[in-house]
């Protein structure tokens, strides 16, 4: 066969792989009032203490500001001051009327600096009130299934109406993950915005754990230390999340390698071996090798996408593979042509 199938279309086909059994393990002791491990690409609770217990939120509520502004878009806008976003108490940007940063600034200032200056001049600037703006808050909040979250500010600073669960602050920092601008800004470990302002990030776990993205600290003396962070490994997101815990930084990290330890590493594909097999029977050779972290009994899926080359000659770019896991793309393989039977 000399001419690619032109009427290819994307074939599903699940994996089996060897498996490496993932060695058993006592949960770490943590000091946490509440908190939640969660599998961001499923959902379960790998450990939780009281998840539904809602609480105040302190600065991990800036999470939904930035990522309703993330969502916005216009990162490059620039957006003037108004006297109503200078001075607010607690931590700052220190931010001066009039004085002009762009969105992508003031949400650096937001997720990195935690100044509560910059979310509320966010907030103002996406919605022209701070009412209006907790209000779209609070729509997005039930729209993706936040059962116990309430919000009355862009900032976190302690209120009455400002609150929500361990499980909530997880499941909303699933959802900001997935967006991209979101996703860098969380993980960005250091900047320099207008105003020669260096903003280093509060979040400890960028430099101390593998894989860790991001995502927020919060504190106020009503509602102590609370830390949601995410990290990647192997395919693999989890996300954890503390409240009221004096030992945060040691209790994520410990959380979050044994989380990773829970499953196990598998062979995916092997650089040069058979993956797929094309119709009429052609197989379809990996080009690298990958290994993904996978529950017992979890299995990828792949999608076959033909590339352009005319010749189905052995060594020859045959196109890609995708892998999914649980519905979402986590891998992509170039593939070659194999020998024909």
């Amino acid at each position: 066969m000399k001419r690619l199938f032109s009427a290819l279309t994307a074939i599903i086909l699940a994996v089996g792989c060897l498996c490496l059994p993932a060695a058993a393990s006592a949960v770490p002791a943590v000091s946490a009032g509440r908190g939640v491990l969660m599998d961001a690409d499923t959902g379960e609770l790998l450990w939780s203490r009281h998840p539904d217990d809602p609480g105040l939120l302190a600065s991990t509520t800036k999470i939904m500001t930035a990522f309703l502004v993330c969502q916005a878009g216009d990162l490059d806008r620039p957006v003037a001051i108004p006297a109503e976003a200078v001075g607010v108490e607690g931590t700052s940007l220190y931010l001066k009327a009039g004085e002009t940063l762009t969105r992508e600034e003031l949400l650096l200032g937001t997720l990195l600096q935690s100044g509560n200056d910059a979310a509320l001049a966010l907030a103002l600037d996406a919605a022209g009130s701070e009412a209006a703006f907790v209000a779209r808050m609070n729509e997005t909040a039930r729209a993706i299934g936040l059962q116990n979250t309430h919000y009355a500010n862009p900032h976190g600073l302690d209120a009455e109406g400002n609150y929500g669960s361990a499980r909530d602050l997880a499941l909303l920092t699933v959802q900001a993950l997935k967006n991209p601008d979101f996703r860098r800004i969380a993980a960005t470990r250091a900047a320099v915005v207008s105003g020669g302002r260096v903003l280093t990030n509060h979040n400890k776990l960028l430099w101390r754990v593998e894989g860790c993205i991001g995502v927020k600290t919060g504190y106020t003396k009503a509602a102590g230390r609370l830390l949601v962070s995410a990290a990647e490994r192997d395919g693999r997101t989890l996300i954890c999340v503390t409240v009221n815990d004096p030992d945060d930084w040691r209790d994520h990290a410990a959380l979050l390698d044994w989380g990773f330890g829970q499953y196990e590493l598998r062979s995916v594909a092997a650089k040069g071996a058979p993956l797929l097999t094309a119709p009429g029977g052609v197989p379809l050779l990996a080009g690298a090798d990958l290994r993904l972290r996978l529950r017992p009994g979890e299995e990828p899926r792949l999608a076959y996408l033909p590339g352009l080359a005319s010749d189905l000659l052995p060594g020859a770019d045959a196109g890609t593979v995708k892998v999914y896991l649980n519905g979402s793309p986590v891998a992509e393989l170039p593939v070659t042509w194999g020998t024909s039977p």
